[in-house]
């Protein structure tokens, strides 16, 4: 299948079933310092993981999912990400998700979202609701720094609610789309990986987050 099909295919929402891997605490693998397990939140059977405390870098909060290669698809998820608490001001409910990951998590892409940031009475932070980030080189500090505005962007959302993302991979290509829009809220064209990285998928949070990740499907 060409890159381009692929594209339209999964921006349509035509991929097929794809890949349902188990949310089980005990199949999962929490990668940094945090805690998982299993609940029910808001209507849905759900996979609740928690900031522990430090270290806060880019991709020290990962909870790894069982038997996944990605490399070009997509993946879709619920998430609900919220401040936990005695967080510190700056949290954000930070809650995202982790693509083509190296075994050890020190390399890959990410989107994530902010969401205590989508109804906030600031502009300016309205504007950073949404990011990408790449590591080991490209955390938000830099991107905002040297490109401000490119990986970032506006989508309204709510602390604690279910949001669904879906992120649509191809080559150095990929764009993230929430609940049921049918453009992309963000769109990278230069993926900082390169366009042949693979590797696994992983729950992503920041620091000071509470989150739950429900009914995660990839297409590879």
């Amino acid at each position: 299948m060409s890159r381009r099909l692929l594209m339209v295919l999964a921006a349509v929402g035509l991929m097929g079933a794809g890949k349902a891997p188990s949310l089980a605490p005990g199949d999962v693998r929490p990668m940094g310092n945090v805690a998982v397990s299993a609940e029910t939140y808001s209507g849905r059977a759900a996979l609740r993981v928690e900031d522990l405390g430090a270290p806060n870098g880019q991709f020290e909060k990962l909870v790894r999912l069982p038997g996944l290669e990605f490399g070009d698809g997509e993946i879709e998820l619920w998430v609900a990400g919220s401040p936990a608490g005695g967080a510190v001001a700056g949290a954000r409910g930070f809650v995202g998700v982790a693509f083509r990951l190296s075994e050890d998590g020190t390399t890959g892409e990410a989107f994530y979202i902010r969401p205590t940031n989508g109804r906030a009475e600031d502009q300016e932070r309205r504007n950073h609701a949404v990011q990408y980030i790449s590591a080991p080189d490209w955390p938000w500090e830099r991107t905002r720094r040297e490109t401000p505005s490119r990986y970032e962007a506006y989508a309204d959302m709510e602390p604690g609610r279910w949001t669904r993302m879906r992120v649509v991979v191809s080559g150095d290509k990929a764009r993230l789309f929430l609940d049921e829009a049918t453009q992309p809220v963000l769109i990278v064209n230069d993926l900082k990986g390169g366009a042949a990285r693979k590797g696994g998928v992983a729950l992503w949070i920041g620091p000071g987050t509470t989150a739950r990740f429900a009914d995660v499907r990839v297409h590879p």
